[in-house]
């Protein structure tokens, strides 16, 4: 029973604690008194007025009737009649929240107990499965050690058959059977294990019993077997083998033999045996130019050990991934007794040309004529004459920055191919090209112009191509026409025309007004029936790429000129370091075909990246081929840039020159042009205005439009960019206006060439060109306040200009050049002092003068230089 509450201090005496001041019961007697002991009204008990007790584990909630004022029956045997108070408001409320918190913590409690009984249940059922899975793990492992107990029981019993321990019984026999063995084992039986614990010293002698016994030369007897010793008894240390498994999960105290000494024992018994060698195989090792040490030990299937050995026996230290020459390569494996096929990095281009054809699979082919000669003599208005074309609209600057392959009929009923050259001096690497896949070569010479200095080349290129010649005299309807002026001309290039009684047709005729343009095509098939030129079309197509240029709708386009075979959609082709599948075959019309012939100018589509020009093309059989030939060429052009750029040390007359250059500036640039042989024109053209001063350095180069990271590499290289017969794209012009970067274009060769020679001129150091002016003697030497000395001269020859530069030479010496300072006659301060006049003169920051000198007075001029 909880004692009663005390009053609040300050309360009036037998008021209740929880009763307003001012108030007093309705009776006389004390609540305390009629009520019953320990049980106060509206107040848990030990508690605050109006809230539960808390913290008890039996306490009471109040009675849902707490609020009953009326009489109650006293359980005591008080007085009845007696009236409770009735619960305030406040009381009420804390009453109303005490039960709300006693039911939230019953259910939370209840919750608890649900969450707890859970987790019980699953860890119980985890920890019977784990009680299961190591039952089972227990009989596994007494099964796995039963079978081995039972495997090497019978290995010791092959091992004493194979070893001779049946058909010869030692003593140590008697040793190995247990002491309370009822009969002598047979020979050849297994001796029973005994149960208690042997020590390893135990071990070692029942080893040494097990040896077979040896005889010395003198015939002594087999040694005695040793007696036993006597075991450690049950329950006593625990035994010192190898902690195993086996051993810590076990509880026999048995010592059994492990593996690793039977092992032991049986090398030591058959030692004296002699080892089979294994039989060498010899055998076919290919070795390229370089191999490392380890590829070699795979081919010669040898150890990579071995190889080492031998070339540090030479006196070489190397590691497994180094890499060897061919010839130390061939020296190993020869001498580990293999044999060598040597083979070359570019046997991969072995088969891919000129492979032979049978005389029987030769059919005739059209001829394939180009067209040359120099600047303006009219070869494309020939061409398009003969095509009814009009192609020379789309020139630049009415001449060929090309090279364009068509093919037309002549009047005979064959088809002829035509290939025109450009006639500048730039494109001379495209003339070559076109003379090299050519089988006849016309060339043009203007009438009225005579033999230039492009058509001598064009004789050149075609006599060092050894294809007959053709001459078409051109423009024979101008008025100032003079054929026979060229004839005679070309008898001094060894050109001897057939009406001159040489063995050169020779065709006049007139583009502009189409004559003779059936002659022409009749002595094209006429020479090409005495050549017989014929091909075989059912082969793998071979051709030479013309030309190349990157569409931007298209992507790389090569136009190629098929010589050998048949080329079809979907071949696979390779041209140069470049491969790809074709997609499409163009003609010279804009038409679609799906193969091209011998003799066939087509445009390809499908190639992964742009060829060169001048590469020739070939079909293959696989893609592994065509990127293993690509990866090839890629390699050999990258070595062979790297070698052009490192600087090598040669002779003298090499180190000379690189002094010589060494401070030479460069004029850096990005060329961009429509077609491939553009580009390599204009490069070609540019490099031949270098000096020993300044050159063009070409930092990138390509066909196709200008791009963004042309305009990056530009920023990057503080160089300028040309695009010929191309445009830059919207994100290359923004970028290069952020940038400052200057784009020129052009669509013709020679204003490219003048401008860049005009900007590599202004690179060049300005040159100081002397005028001399006139001389002076000094007289006398006079000194003046604030000025200091003045020379009192008079004027030899010429003229005396103020301001001008003035040498001092004393005694043919010269002492002193500097500027005139002031120049005087008489008091007045003059410009000019012509000669048989005295003047006086004063030197800027120079005041040793004597009499007798001399001075010359010259005027410096700066020229700037020019290309």
């Amino acid at each position: 029973m909880a004692p009663q509450q005390p009053a609040r201090p300050g309360a009036p005496q037998g008021q209740r604690p929880g009763a307003p001041q001012g108030q007093r019961p309705p009776q006389t007697q004390s609540p305390a008194q009629s009520r019953p002991q320990g049980s106060t009204p509206g107040r848990p008990q030990g508690g605050q007025p109006g809230r539960p007790q808390s913290g008890g584990p039996n306490r009471t909630h109040p009675s849902p009737n707490a609020n009953y004022s009326g009489p109650r029956p006293s359980p005591s045997g008080s007085r009845p009649g007696v009236v409770l108070r009735s619960l305030t408001e406040e009381e009420a409320r804390a009453r109303t929240a005490a039960l709300q918190d006693a039911r939230i913590r019953e259910v939370e409690e209840r919750r608890r107990a649900e969450e707890e009984a859970r987790r019980r249940a699953e860890r119980e059922a985890r920890e019977r499965v784990e009680r299961e899975a190591a039952e089972a793990r227990k009989r596994e492992e007494e099964a796995r050690r039963a079978f081995e107990e039972e495997a090497k029981r019978k290995s010791e019993q092959e091992a004493r058959k194979r070893f001779g321990d049946e058909g010869q019984p030692s003593a140590s026999a008697g040793a190995r059977t247990a002491p309370s063995a009822p009969a002598p084992q047979a020979p050849g039986s297994v001796a029973p294990r005994v149960a208690t614990p042997r020590s390893p010293s135990a071990m070692d002698s029942e080893d040494d019993d097990r040896r077979p016994a040896r005889r010395g030369p003198g015939g002594a007897p087999a040694r005695p077997a040793a007696p036993a010793k006597p075991t450690r008894p049950a329950g006593g240390d625990k035994s010192r083998g190898r902690l195993t498994l086996v051993t810590a999960q076990s509880g026999e105290e048995e010592r059994q033999r492990s593996v690793a000494s039977f092992r032991r024992r049986t090398q030591r018994m058959s030692g004296n045996r002699h080892v089979e060698a294994k039989e060498k195989i010899a055998r076919e090792v290919v070795i390229p130019e370089t191999i490392s040490i380890q590829e070699l030990a795979n081919r010669m299937a040898e150890r990579a050990v071995d190889v080492i050995r031998l070339l540090m026996k030479q006196g070489q230290m190397v590691k497994i991934t180094d890499v060897i020459d061919a010839d130390t390569a061939q020296l190993i494996a020869e001498e580990l007794g293999h044999t060598v096929r040597r083979v070359a990095e570019s046997d991969v281009e072995e088969g891919l040309f000129d492979i032979a054809d049978t005389a029987d699979e030769l059919v005739s082919r059209p001829p394939v004529v180009t067209i040359m000669g120099h600047v303006d003599h009219g070869k494309t208005s020939l061409l398009d004459a003969i095509r009814k074309a009009n192609v020379v609209s789309g020139e630049a600057g009415g001449i060929t920055q090309h090279i364009g392959a068509y093919q037309v009929t002549s009047p005979l009923g064959g088809k002829i191919t035509f290939i025109d050259t450009p006639g500048h001096a730039a494109f001379t690497a495209m003339r070559a090209r076109g003379a090299k896949v050519t089988d006849i070569v016309v060339l043009v010479v203007a009438a009225d112009d005579g033999v230039m200095p492009q058509t001598v080349e064009a004789i050149n290129h075609a006599r060092a191509a050894k294809v007959p010649l053709i001459v078409a005299i051109n423009k024979i309807d101008k008025p100032d026409a003079k054929p026979e002026r060229v004839r005679s001309e070309l008898l001094q290039y060894e050109v001897q025309v057939e009406s001159m009684g040489g063995d050169t047709l020779e065709v006049e005729v007139s583009a502009k007004a189409h004559t003779n343009l059936d002659k022409l095509l009749e002595a094209i098939s006429l020479q090409a029936e005495v050549l017989d030129l014929k091909a075989n079309p059912d082969r793998a197509a071979e051709g030479t790429v013309i030309e190349a240029k990157l569409d931007r709708g298209r992507g790389p386009v090569a136009t190629v000129l098929v010589q050998r075979g048949t080329l079809r959609v979907s071949d696979i082709v390779v041209a140069g370091a470049e491969w790809g599948r074709v997609r499409a075959l163009i003609d010279d019309k804009g038409a679609n075909v799906a193969s091209a012939g011998p003799s066939f100018p087509v445009e390809v589509l499908g190639f992964n990246s742009t060829p060169e020009a001048g590469d020739r093309l070939a079909v293959v059989d696989s893609e592994a081929r065509a990127r293993e030939i690509t990866d090839y060429r890629q390699r050999q052009k990258r070595e062979k840039a790297a070698a052009r750029s490192a600087t090598v040390r040669g002779s003298l007359e090499q180190m000379m020159s690189q002094a010589k250059t060494a401070g030479r500036k460069e004029f850096p640039l990005i060329i961009k042009g429509d077609v491939s042989g553009s580009v390599e024109a204009i490069i070609s053209s540019l490099e031949k205005l270098g000096t020993d001063e300044v050159q063009a350095r070409i930092i990138h180069s390509g066909a196709g439009g200008v791009n963004e990271s042309d305009v990056t590499l530009a920023e990057t290289a503080g160089a300028a960019i040309i695009a010929f017969n191309v445009r830059a794209n919207k994100e290359a012009r923004e970028a290069a206006d952020r940038a400052g970067i200057e784009i020129r274009y052009y669509n013709i060769i020679y204003d490219l060439v003048d401008d860049v020679k005009l900007a590599m001129g202004g690179l060049l150091a300005p040159v100081k060109r002397e005028t001399m002016l006139g001389n002076a003697t000094i007289k006398e030497i006079f000194l003046v306040s604030k000025v200091g000395k003045v020379a009192g001269c008079t004027v030899t020859d010429g003229i005396v200009e103020r301001g001008q530069h003035v040498r001092l030479i004393r005694e043919n010496v010269v002492i002193h050049e500097g500027k005139l300072a002031t120049l005087n006659r008489y008091k007045d301060a003059v410009n000019t002092v012509h000669a048989g006049q005295d003047c006086g003169m004063s030197f800027e920051n120079y005041q040793d003068m004597r009499a007798g000198d001399v001075i010359e007075c010259y005027r410096v001029e700066v020229v700037q230089r020019t290309l």
